[in-house]
């Protein structure tokens, strides 16, 4: 199944020089995540932003969709959907930097909530390392897998509500200790009085991170 969705292409009107590849969350779509684009695009002007819509409806919402199933399935279940999830989010990677002829170093992979899941899965198994990773509201899942599996090991920045009632606020301080713990140098930013959502310091910090990625 080959993703799609929103683009929003380089303010300089010419080729891109990078790549940020947004992975939404659970019950929304490319269009959601796309919305960051102009709020990020006039401090890096050369770069590309891509927001793929998820393959599937989702489960749980009369609209929107999901990376893979999470209602009514244990680890194991929810573990394959993300594999099988992951497997096209690198099959897209390749095929951005096939169009772009950017090496992988040139894209950075951000997500939110099951988008920042599946960035975190993703990241770390490819060969050549990505840019960076900038999950917003998530989690590591089968962290136990992850010092064995990582073929990379991108910097990773993290951003976090204290008051996210979807996904624990805790998240974030575990999944920095398992990465940490396999090699993974990692930042994190709690945002005090923040819900499951993004709020303008969080983009903000996510910007910081990818302008030191660039070296800007």
């Amino acid at each position: 199944m080959r993703l799609d969705g929103p683009r929003h292409p380089p303010a300089t009107g010419a080729a891109p020089a990078r790549i940020v590849l947004l992975l939404h969350g659970y019950g929304a779509d490319g269009d959601d995540l796309i919305g960051l684009a102009p709020a990020w695009a006039p401090a890096m002007p050369d770069t590309l932003f891509v927001s793929p819509h998820a393959p599937f409806p989702c489960e749980g919402a009369p609209f929107g969709r999901q990376w893979f199933g999470l209602h009514g399935r244990g680890d194991a279940l929810r573990l394959a959907g993300l594999r099988a999830a992951s497997a096209m989010v690198d099959g897209f990677i390749d095929d951005l930097l096939a169009e772009t002829g950017l090496a992988p170093s040139a894209l950075t992979l951000a997500g939110f909530s099951q988008g920042t899941m599946l960035a975190l899965h993703a990241g770390p198994r490819r060969a050549e390392p990505l840019a960076g990773i900038l999950g917003y509201s998530g989690r590591l899942l089968a962290p136990e897998l992850l010092e064995r599996e990582a073929q990379s090991r991108p910097p990773v920045a993290l951003v976090h509500g204290e008051r996210d009632e979807l996904v624990p606020y805790a998240s974030m301080a575990e999944a920095a200790a398992a990465m940490e713990g396999a090699g993974f140098a990692v930042e994190t930013h709690g945002r005090p009085g923040l819900g499951h959502g993004i709020d303008p310091a969080g983009v903000q910090a996510g910007l910081a991170f990818m302008a030191r990625l660039a070296g800007r």
